[in-house]
C-alpha cells in the first residue's frame, strides 16, 4: 500500500463479527478520495434525465479523465458504484432483482416501478448502465470498487426495514462478484444515510469500511424530508468559509466499531457560475484543511459525484487539479499518503510493527 506502481488487488477479506481492533495511528496524514458513481439512479427522484442530461452524458468523459488524473498524481480512490450499473442488459437486470424490495412511504424514492422505462443496454441508455466504465476503473491502478447499494437504497427513509436492506446489499455484492469477479469490502450509503442496523447488516455481509459523516451537526444523517432550507444554506456557506472546521479526523479513533468508519471531511461542490466571485474561497477552504491534516497526521476524506463535473468539466477539473497539486506537495513535505477506503481501514487496524 502506498506504492503507486503496484497493481490494484480487490480480493476477498473475511472479517469476523467480533473484530475489535483498537487501531494504530499512522505516522503520516492520510488523504482519502471517494466518488459516488451512480448516473441517473442517484438523482432520479429529484431530476429527470432531460433536466440533468448534460451532467449525465458528460460523466462518460469525466470518468476516464478522472482516472487519468488520478494515475498522474498517484491517487488511490474508492468508486462507490450503484449495483444496477453493472448489468449488461435490461433482461439481465430484471432477472437479478431481489424478491424483498423496499416499500418507501414516499413512493417516488423507489426505482422499481420505473424499471420498465429504462433502455435495453448501455449502448441505448447511457443513463442507467455503465459496465464499460466499471471495467475502466478496475483496469486503473489503485482504484477500489465499493458499493453504493444495488438500487441507491435509502436507509433512513420511512418504510424499508433491515431485511429489505440486507436483500438489496446482498444483490449488489452478488452482481459485482458475478459480473466483474470482485469482492466488495466498502460501502458508501446513498444520501449519506448511515444507520446502526444497516451497519450490522454490512458487518454480516463482509463489509469492512464505510464512509461516515463529519461530526458537525450540519452533516448528521437525516431523512430527505427532514432537511431544512436553513441547514442546506449553512452547508453551502461552509464550503466557502470555515464554519464547521477542517472535519479532518484522528485516524485511530475510527476503529472503535466494525465496520470501520472512514469519515467524510468535505464534499467537493461543483463549480457554480453564480458564485464565480467567491470560487477562490472554496479552493482555499479545501487546500488549507488538507494542509492542516497533513501537518497534524490526520485523515482527510474528500468526496463528490462524477456527474458533478459533467456540465462544466473545464472549471471543475481546474479546481481538482489544484487540490491534487497541493496533495503532491504535502506528500513530499510531510509524507502524506493517498489511500482508498479499504486501504485506510486496513492500515488503521494493522498490528503495529514489533
Amino acid at each position: 500500500m502506498g506504492n503507486e506502481h503496484e497493481a490494484p488487488q480487490q480480493h476477498a477479506v473475511t472479517p469476523g463479527p467480533q473484530d475489535t481492533s483498537s487501531g494504530v495511528a499512522p505516522e503520516r496524514g492520510l488523504f482519502v478520495v471517494s466518488l459516488d458513481f451512480e448516473l441517473h439512479w442517484g438523482v432520479r427522484d429529484k431530476l429527470g434525465v432531460g433536466a440533468y442530461r448534460d451532467n449525465l452524458l458528460g460523466e462518460w468523459d469525466v470518468v476516464p479523465a478522472l482516472l487519468k488524473l488520478f494515475a498522474k498524481y498517484g491517487i488511490h480512490a474508492t468508486w462507490a458504484t450503484v449495483g444496477f450499473l453493472f448489468f449488461e442488459s435490461k433482461t439481465e437486470l430484471l432477472c437479478n432483482l431481489p424478491q424483498n424490495q423496499p416499500n418507501y412511504v414516499r413512493s417516488e424514492l423507489s426505482p422499481y416501478a420505473s424499471l420498465a422505462e429504462i433502455g435495453e443496454s448501455e449502448r441505448e441508455d447511457p443513463f442507467h448502465y455503465a459496465p464499460s466504465l466499471i471495467r475502466q476503473i478496475l483496469a486503473t491502478r489503485n482504484q477500489e470498487i465499493a458499493t453504493h447499494t444495488l438500487s441507491h437504497y435509502y436507509c433512513l427513509e420511512r418504510g424499508p426495514d433491515k431485511e429489505t436492506f440486507r436483500a438489496d446489499l446482498a444483490a449488489a455484492l452478488k452482481v459485482a462478484r458475478e459480473k466483474q469477479g470482485i469482492a466488495i469490502r466498502s460501502i458508501v450509503f446513498p444520501r449519506n444515510q448511515v444507520e446502526c442496523d444497516s451497519l450490522r447488516v454490512c458487518r454480516d455481509l463482509g463489509i469492512r469500511a464505510y464512509r461516515g459523516n463529519p461530526t458537525s451537526w450540519l452533516y448528521d444523517a437525516r431523512r430527505g424530508e427532514d432537511e431544512s432550507t436553513v441547514r442546506r444554506g449553512i452547508r453551502l456557506l461552509d464550503a466557502y468559509l470555515p464554519i464547521s472546521g477542517t472535519n479532518a479526523q484522528s485516524p485511530a479513533k475510527q476503529t472503535a466499531a466494525f465496520p470501520y468508519n472512514v469519515p467524510a471531511s468535505r464534499f467537493l461542490r461543483p463549480y457554480s457560475p453564480t458564485l464565480k466571485a467567491i470560487e477562490p474561497l472554496r479552493l482555499r477552504r479545501i487546500v488549507d484543511d488538507l494542509s492542516m491534516a497533513a501537518e497534524r497526521k490526520q485523515l482527510y476524506h474528500l468526496w463528490w459525484h462524477p456527474h458533478d463535473f459533467g456540465a462544466r468539466p473545464k472549471e471543475n477539473f481546474a479546481v481538482l487539479t489544484r487540490i491534487l497539486e497541493r496533495f503532491a506537495e504535502l506528500r513530499k513535505r510531510h509524507g502524506m499518503e493517498s489511500v482508498n477506503m479499504l486501504e485506510a481501514a486496513e492500515l488503521l487496524t494493522a498490528e503495529p510493527a514489533s
